[in-house]
C-alpha cells in the first residue's frame, strides 16, 4: 500500500535507514500513522553515533508499532493505564477484583508477572462452592493476564498442592485428598496460550506438623507424606507477530521472514547487503522480537550475579517461608498467605531489566511490588480485599523502606480505586 507523501529529508543515517526502509514503513503503517512516526523519530536526526542512531530507530519503532496494535482493544481504562505509566518509581496500589482491572488494561502493556494466586478455599476469604468454579475463575484471569503481559515475556506463578475435598462428588470429610492445583495451573496456562518453561520446586524445609504420621497404625497403607513443598511454575508468552521488524545491526526494515526459532516466535534475515555483518555465504543477521528484546540490554550493570544463579541452578531450591505467627499466636504481618521475598527477587532479576512494569494480580502482602522497588523496576500490585489488608500493606511497604535510605516517605506509594 503505497502513499503518496511529501519526502522529509534527513542529512545522516537515519536517512539511509528510511531510504533503505521506506517501502516497507508503508506496508505497516497507512498515510497519517507514517508522517506521525517521521515526525517521532525526527530527533535522532541530531544524533552522531551510528550504533545509537540505529538503536534509536528501533525502538521508536517497536513502540510505535505497539500502540497500534494497543488501539484495536476498545476496551481500554485510560484512568487505569495513565496511574500505571505516571512518572515516578513509587509502588502502585490498586484496589479491585484483578479480573474486571485486568479487562481494562492496554494489551501488551506488563513486563513481568509475578503472583501467587488464592489456593482453593484455603483461606477464609476465599472460597469457592467447588474445584470446577475454582478452575474456571482462574482460568478467565489468566486469560486476561495473557492478553495484558508483554509479547515473548514471561509469568512466574507460585502454587502449592494441597490437602481438600473437590466438592464435585461429596461434601463428607472422606471425601478430602490431595489435589495437585499444580498440574491443574500448568494445564490452564497451555489452554490460554502460555508455554511451559519450567517447574522450580520451592523445598520450604522442615514441616513442623505431626499430621498424617499416623503413629498408633505403623502399617501398610496408613502412611502418608506431608507437603513440605510448593510450585514455582515458569510460563513464557510467544504470541505470532508476523509484523517487520528492523535488523538490530543495520537498523533497516529491509529483511525477510525466516523459519519460526519457536513456536509463536517469529525469526528476520536481514537482506541489506551494506549491513554491518554478513556470513562467509553472504547471509545477514538472523533475530526475531525476543531477541531484540533479550539482547539490547545487555549491560554490565544488568548482568545477575554468579551467586544469585547458582542459587538457581537446580530446579529444587530451598529457602524459608515467611514466619507471620509469633511466639503468642500472633499474625505480626496482618496477612494470612505472605509468600518469601526470594520469589519475586529470583522472577525480577531473571526475567526483568529496571525500569520496567512488574504486576502481581494477587498483591497480597505487596512483597511483589516492594521487591521490585528495591530493584529498580515499577511495582504494581491488584487487591481486592481493601478493608481487610490496607492497613497491613501501607505498614509493609513502610517497613521496607525506612529512613535515611528514603527521606520522603510519601512518595513510597500510590492508590487507584477500582472497586
Amino acid at each position: 500500500m503505497i502513499h503518496k507523501n511529501k519526502k522529509v529529508i534527513f542529512n545522516n543515517y537515519l536517512q539511509e535507514i528510511l531510504n533503505i526502509s521506506e517501502k516497507y514503513l508503508y506496508e505497516v503503517f497507512d498515510k497519517n500513522q507514517y508522517d506521525e512516526f517521521i515526525k517521532k523519530i525526527s530527533y535522532i536526526e541530531n544524533l552522531k553515533d551510528k550504533k545509537e542512531i540505529v538503536k534509536r530507530f528501533s525502538e521508536e519503532y517497536i513502540q510505535f508499532v505497539k500502540k497500534n496494535f494497543q488501539k484495536q482493544y476498545q476496551e481500554t481504562d485510560e484512568k487505569i493505564m495513565n496511574f500505571i505509566n505516571s512518572s515516578g518509581k513509587a509502588i502502585k496500589i490498586i484496589w479491585g477484583d484483578c479480573f474486571k482491572v485486568l479487562k481494562k488494561m492496554a494489551p501488551e502493556s506488563i513486563h513481568l508477572m509475578i503472583t501467587s494466586p488464592p489456593y482453593y478455599n484455603a483461606r477464609e476469604y476465599s472460597h469457592w462452592s467447588n474445584l470446577n468454579d475454582y478452575l474456571n475463575e482462574m482460568k478467565k484471569i489468566i486469560t486476561e493476564a495473557y492478553r495484558v503481559l508483554d509479547n515473548h515475556r514471561v509469568f512466574v506463578f507460585n502454587i502449592g498442592d494441597i490437602f481438600d475435598n473437590d466438592n464435585l462428588i461429596t461434601k463428607a470429610v472422606w471425601g478430602k485428598r490431595r489435589l495437585p492445583l499444580g498440574a491443574y495451573f500448568i494445564k490452564i496456562f497451555e489452554e490460554v496460550g502460555f508455554t511451559f518453561v519450567d517447574d522450580f520446586i520451592w523445598d520450604k524445609g522442615e514441616v513442623q506438623s505431626e499430621r498424617h504420621k499416623n503413629k498408633d497404625k505403623p502399617y501398610p497403607f496408613y502412611q502418608y507424606p506431608l507437603n513440605c513443598y510448593e510450585h514455582i511454575l515458569i510460563f513464557h508468552k510467544h504470541r505470532l507477530d508476523k509484523t517487520r521488524y528492523p535488523c538490530p545491526l543495520c537498523g533497516t526494515l529491509k529483511v525477510n521472514s525466516n523459519t519460526q526459532s519457536e513456536i509463536g516466535i517469529m525469526s528476520w534475515e536481514c537482506k541489506n547487503t551494506q549491513c554491518l555483518k554478513r556470513s562467509k555465504s553472504n547471509r545477514g543477521k538472523r533475530f526475531s522480537l525476543k531477541t531484540i528484546m533479550t539482547q539490547s540490554n545487555q549491560k554490565k550493570e544488568n548482568e545477575i550475579s554468579s551467586t544469585f544463579i547458582n542459587k538457581w541452578r537446580r530446579d529444587i531450591v530451598r529457602f524459608n517461608p515467611v514466619i507471620k505467627i509469633n511466639s503468642h499466636g500472633k499474625n505480626i504481618l496482618g496477612h494470612t498467605a505472605p509468600f518469601p521475598e526470594d520469589i519475586p527477587e529470583f522472577a525480577i532479576k531473571m526475567y526483568s531489566y529496571p525500569g520496567e512494569l512488574i504486576l502481581d494480580p494477587f498483591a497480597g502482602s505487596f512483597t511483589t511490588a516492594i521487591v521490585a522497588k528495591k530493584l529498580g523496576r515499577i511495582g504494581i500490585g491488584i487487591e481486592i480485599n481493601k478493608s481487610m489488608f490496607r492497613e497491613a500493606i501501607i505498614k509493609n511497604i513502610y517497613k521496607h523502606f525506612e529512613q535515611p535510605l528514603f527521606d520522603d516517605k510519601i512518595n513510597l506509594f500510590s492508590e487507584l480505586d477500582c472497586l
